[in-house]
């Protein structure tokens, strides 16, 4: 137990020794976070803040609050860590937030467990990280797609949750069972002659390879224009983001130790990923495993070779290009590759680089867009808000296109465009992802918005 753990009188000891406590003492409750965070914005409270939530970490541990009272206030936290750049003194938010979901996730299963928070369990240890039960959902989106109107119609029954119904209509088009289940293994360059750059390892991700298994796709071939050879492995596993946010930590490591030893045996020099949120969590695996000595080192080795698709795009020569491109675009980060993993110029600077493109950049471009992983299917009108403030930003650049660096970033996007009738008032008339504007520009395939043909 730490010093700071035991100068605080209280019989909770366990409490102290299972919450951040030391961590949430740095907080100096300074205040620069609060501009910073999407939830103070919105709902004006400051219990939905990175301090005051942090302080309200403090005193459960120190047995002045009961969990109950913590539970929404960090239960509604998007995570998007934007607190953590405004941070003075290093506040190591995300940490806090991970280890304080996972107690009250440890007390709520044992005091007052529900139908939802088990099932919620159960999905994550059960579907995310089985890629053939993941492909028999995906099989079914595929035949409601297919459906047309019937599917429309049983889509917007109040039976499912009103952010199920909202999203519905903004999925990208799944590919078929056959093609989905047949997808390459191995990208190479086109130039047969011409010795690869160096060897990626696709991080193909769970969601990713049955919503968006065309990006996938597409990132490998883009990957291969720039010379470099790309390698899929099924051994590879969801990344553990969705665990590691709903408190299971131990169900995050499980997929980490997974993943690790799948890139080790792949002899890649690179992992490359074209999701932000799962690109961040991969880095986060040093963290995750630090008190494992078996896995710690081999986790800090994995965590320095991961690259988002615009890390390898900025060092591609000019003559990937082949095709202008001819769009007026913005830019949405992903929360999570700019605050966790820290790529933040990269995919400005790929835009500013595709010929044709115009870039405009969007005020705060930097705040969330109320995604969040299942954020926004799980509290959906909390969510709304977000996007909403969002929508003004990305209306008033006047542009074609928002392009985006995460999937949940893409639908959260492409629903704001629908909410908001963007195109009707000079804004955005679709999202599109990054990926999709460089194969367009390394003639790969035109196209736009989730895999649909421009």
């Amino acid at each position: 137990m730490s010093e700071a753990a035991k100068s605080v009188e209280t019989p909770a000891v366990q409490v102290l020794e299972d919450l951040p406590y030391d961590e949430a003492l740095r907080c100096v409750q300074c205040g620069y976070c609060l501009p910073a965070c999407p939830t103070y914005r919105t709902m004006e409270k400051e219990t939905h803040s990175p301090r005051g939530r942090i302080n309200l970490v403090r005193m459960l541990a120190e047995g002045r609050t009961d969990w109950k009272v913590v539970e929404e206030p960090i239960d509604l936290c998007l995570g998007c860590r934007a607190c953590e750049e405004a941070c003075p003194v290093g506040v190591p938010y995300g940490q806090i937030l991970e280890e304080t979901r996972h107690y009250l996730r440890e007390r709520k299963m044992k005091e007052n467990p529900g139908k939802g928070d088990r099932a919620l369990a159960w999905l994550l240890r059960n579907v995310w990280p089985e890629p053939d039960r993941l492909q028999a959902a995906g099989d079914f989106v595929w035949m409601y797609q297919r459906m047309g109107p019937v599917g429309r119609w049983g889509a917007s029954w109040p039976i499912w949750p009103e952010g199920m119904r909202a999203f519905a209509p903004v999925l990208p088009k799944v590919d078929g069972p056959r093609t989905r289940r047949r997808a390459p293994k191995v990208y190479r360059p086109v130039d047969k002659d011409a010795k690869p750059i160096g060897t990626a390892m696709l991080f193909r991700g769970c969601i990713m390879d049955v919503l968006f298994q065309h990006l996938n796709r597409l990132t490998g071939e883009v990957a291969a224009k720039f010379g470099w050879k790309v390698v899929v492995p099924d051994q590879q596993s969801c990344c553990g983001a969705l665990h590691a946010h709903a408190g299971d930590l131990d169900g995050a490591k499980e997929l980490a130790k997974r993943n690790i030893a799948a890139f080790e045996a792949s002899g890649a020099e690179v992992i490359l990923h074209n999701a932000g949120g799962c690109g961040a969590m991969l880095t986060e695996y040093p963290r995750l495993l630090a008190d494992d000595p078996e896995w710690a080192d081999r986790a800090a080795k994995f965590a320095a070779k991961v690259k988002d698709i615009s890390e390898l795009a900025v060092q591609a020569p000019d003559s990937a290009f082949v095709r202008e491109v001819p769009l007026r675009v913005t830019y949405q980060p992903s929360c999570h590759l700019r605050n966790v993993e820290g790529v933040k110029n990269e995919p400005v600077e790929v835009l500013r680089r595709i010929p044709g493109v115009e870039y405009v950049e969007m005020e705060e471009m930097d705040r969330c867009c109320g995604s969040a992983g299942i954020y926004n299917a799980v509290h959906y009108e909390e969510s709304m808000a977000v996007l909403d403030e969002k929508m003004e930003k990305a209306i008033r650049t006047g542009t074609d296109w928002v392009v985006t660096s995460n999937p949940g970033c893409l639908l959260q996007m492409r629903l704001g465009v629908r909410r908001s009738g963007s195109a009707a008032e000079g804004g955005p008339k679709e999202a599109i992802h990054l990926v999709e504007l460089l194969a367009w520009a390394c003639g790969v395939e035109e196209v736009g918005g989730a895999g649909g043909k421009v």
